[in-house]
This record gives C-alpha cells, sequence and structure tokens, in this order.
C-alpha cells in the first residue's frame, strides 16, 4: 500500500505538467515537484519500478549526503517518495573497509561510492559492473574535467558523486603560526596534539609529499622509504582517525590534522577557532564516484538512484549540506558565492597544479604498503617491541616475588 501511494503521488505530478503543456506531451525541461525542495526531470520514468517492491542497497561514506540532519534537505526520502523504491543507507569510513567489506561477501550492495583509485581496483578485480548510461541521462550534466581519469578512462564503472582536496585543519588558538607544510605534523612542539588519517593511502600520501616523492609509489623501495618516515611520526601523533576527527576537532582536542576540504568546511562552521590550508608541497586531489558492484540484485534500479543524485536539486542539496565540490555543471552554477568561490572548496589553480590524483597501485606495491600500514598500526597500539618485553620480565619478576613471600610466610609460620 506504501509504494501505491507513492507512485499515485508522483504520477498525478507528471499528470499535472502534463495538462498544462501540450496534450499528452511533457515539454522538454519541464519538472515534477517532490518535495519544496527537490525537483526531477518529468523527461525520465520515475515510477517504474514502484510496485516491485525493491530495496536498494546504499553503501557511502560516513556524513556524506544531505539526510534531514540539522534541517538539511532528506533527498533519500524524496527518492522513496518519487519512486517507491526504498532505500537501505548504510555507511564506511575508508576506501579499505569498503572494499574488505564488498570483498569478504558478507553483504550485497546496489550502490556504493569508492575514491578514484578503488574505483580502479575494484573494477580490475571484476568487482564493478558496468553501467548502462541510457538509464543515467543525467551524467550529461557530469563537467568534462571530471571524467576519463586513469581509473575508469571511459567511465565504464563510474560517475562522479564529489570531488575535493585533502589539507591541513589547525585550530588558531592551539597553533602560533599557520601551518603551510605538511611536515608541521611531525613538530615535536605539538607532541600528543596531532591527529592523523587512519587509512593507508591517505597517510603515505602526506608522507610522501612531505619528502618531495610522488603520493604513487612506484616501487616496493618507496613503501618502505616513506613508511619508516611514518613510523618517525608515531611519537606525536595522539590518535589515528577518520570520522572520530569531527568531535576532536570540534572540542578543540587536537591542535591540527590532516583531513578532506568538504568536511573542513563542516568543522569550520561548527568551530569558528578552526582554520585550512593546502600544504605547499602538494596535496590529493580525489573524485568519489557512484558504482554499482557487479553482484546487484537490482542494477537498473541502482542506475536510476545515480541519475536521482545527478539531478541538479538534488546535488545543490548534497554539495550545500556536506561541503564538498560538485562535478555537475549546473549545481555550481547556482552556488551561493560564499562556497562557489571558496578556496578550501574550489582551490586556486596555484593548488590544482601542484595536486595529485590517486592512481590504482600494481599489486606487489599494494600489497606492500597494507601489510607495513598494518605493522605500523600494530605496533603503535600495542607499543614498542622492547617495551612489551620489558613488561613480560616485569610481570614474571612480580609473579616470582610473590611466590617467594608466600613460600617466606609458610616457612615463619610453620617454625
Amino acid at each position: 500500500m506504501k509504494h501505491c501511494v507513492r507512485k499515485s503521488a508522483a504520477l498525478l505530478a507528471v499528470l499535472a505538467l502534463a495538462l498544462t503543456g501540450a496534450p499528452g506531451v511533457l515539454a522538454e525541461g519541464e519538472q515534477i515537484q517532490v518535495s519544496e525542495d527537490i525537483s526531477v526531470s518529468a523527461d525520465y520514468d520515475w515510477t517504474r519500478f514502484a510496485d516491485d517492491g525493491i530495496t536498494l542497497n546504499v553503501y557511502n561514506w560516513g556524513l556524506y549526503i544531505s539526510d534531514g540532519s540539522d534541517d538539511s534537505v532528506d533527498v533519500l526520502s524524496a527518492f522513496e517518495d518519487l519512486t517507491g523504491i526504498k532505500v537501505n543507507y548504510t555507511t564506511f569510513d575508508s576506501n579499505e573497509s569498503l572494499y574488505a567489506k564488498l570483498k569478504s561477501g558478507g553483504a550485497t550492495y546496489d550502490v556504493i561510492v569508492p575514491s578514484d583509485y578503488m574505483v580502479g581496483k575494484m573494477a580490475a578485480e571484476g568487482m564493478l559492473a558496468p553501467l548502462d548510461f541510457a538509464n543515467i541521462p543525467n551524467f550529461a550534466g557530469i563537467g568534462e574535467e571530471y571524467l576519463g581519469w586513469d581509473f575508469d578512462p571511459d567511465n565504464t564503472y563510474s560517475v562522479p558523486y564529489t570531488w575535493g582536496t585533502t589539507g591541513l585543519i589547525y585550530n588558531t588558538t592551539l597553533v602560533d603560526e599557520a601551518p603551510t607544510s605538511w611536515a608541521a605534523l611531525w613538530d615535536v612542539q605539538y607532541a600528543n596534539n596531532v591527529l592523523m588519517f587512519n587509512n593507508s593511502r591517505d597517510a603515505y600520501a602526506i608522507a610522501a609529499k612531505k619528502l618531495g616523492y610522488s603520493l604513487n609509489p612506484a616501487s616496493v623501495e618507496e613503501v618502505d622509504i616513506i613508511m619508516e618516515e611514518l613510523k618517525a611520526q608515531k611519537s606525536v601523533v595522539q590518535a589515528y582517525v577518520m570520522d572520530e576527527i569531527f568531535d576532536k576537532m570540534e572540542g578543540g582536542e587536537a591542535a591540527m590534522a590532516p583531513y578532506y576540504a568538504g568536511d573542513a568546511l563542516t568543522m569550520i562552521d561548527e568551530n569558528p577557532d578552526l582554520a585550512f590550508v593546502h600544504p605547499s608541497e602538494g596535496v590529493n586531489f580525489f573524485v568519489d564516484s557512484m558504482c554499482v558492484p557487479a553482484n546487484s540484485k537490482n542494477k537498473e534500479a541502482a542506475e536510476l538512484f545515480i541519475n536521482y543524485m545527478c539531478e541538479p536539486s538534488v546535488g545543490l542539496a548534497n554539495c550545500d549540506y556536506i561541503g564538498y565540490s560538485t562535478p555537475i555543471t549546473a549545481v555550481w552554477e547556482q552556488l551561493d558565492d560564499d562556497l562557489k568561490y571558496s578556496e578550501i572548496a574550489y582551490p586556486s589553480e596555484e593548488v590544482m597544479a601542484k595536486a595529485e590524483v590517486f592512481s590504482t597501485l600494481p599489486d606487489e606495491v599494494n600489497a606492500a604498503m597494507d601489510a607495513q600500514w598494518s605493522e605500523m598500526k600494530s605496533y603503535e597500539e600495542g607499543g614498542s617491541g622492547w617495551m612489551v618485553v620489558v613488561m613480560l620480565l616485569l610481570a614474571i619478576a612480580v609473579s616470582f616475588f610473590n611466590i617467594w613471600r608466600k613460600l617466606r610466610k609458610k616457612a615463619r609460620d610453620n617454625y
């Protein structure tokens, strides 16, 4: 019954538009008003799955969609009202956790949002389905500068969702001078006051840029060099974080951290003491894209969802709420000037000239990075090797002392 009501509402909207235009024909560019803030093209059949009882499993980054919280537009409920398709929406915190979840086969998703290099990796491993762009006509609204990257040169598997850069977010009340280099994250004066990315690729990129290397290692030997630099940073790091950064930086619990520019805008809104800079050595430029896993049970409905996410009103709601930069030309044109011309969200040509995109690494290089990152994290979390040995010896000594004391007491009592 719920699906029927939704389908009827959408059909009534289409009928109303038809009656105001030519008989039986919708004029090109006509819109269906789904909610106060969301309207979609009437030239697309949004209701063709309304009676099929479909639930789409959508897997996205945390805090990465306008979901109705904090007075934002709820683009997911508008989609459900428009199409009669239910959305089961869950989140991940890194490309690596997304990959591990899908590789394990423990869950089936219909739409996922990996970053550039992970699109390439998953496509190479047969984990993504080629898209039918007849179901995604809004793809035509994506700016050409966001298409044709090495990770998916023909855009066979991916549709850009948002893009952005990395940089340094810092607390102006805890940092004497605005940092200009990634080296600030190694500065001992900020010991236990620095946060660091909790994923291998982003953390590696920062250390590589600090040393003047590409953020895309060409060999296992390069990985060895950069991982040593990350080990040297460990004594300064308070915590390795992903989404936890919001509470820590907004609450003034750390002096600085590397993170994504879109999230920096959100944190600065919450705490005006925060500021953001693109370090001089260069940054990562990334494109997050919508893809359909190869094992999706609802591929055409998933493509309908992707097309919906590329509607200008939906893209505008998303970018306005999450702060990330849009690849949709019509959305950028509608942004408020303070966001449209923000050097955080839309960096200068000077910043972009030094920016690098992650490429999909050779298997042996990727394996070395993952293995050494895990080793470093395990080492960090468990303490250094010599400390473990010392603690073990102390525990043995205390145990022998307690035994000796009991035996001595027993001997005295017997005497």
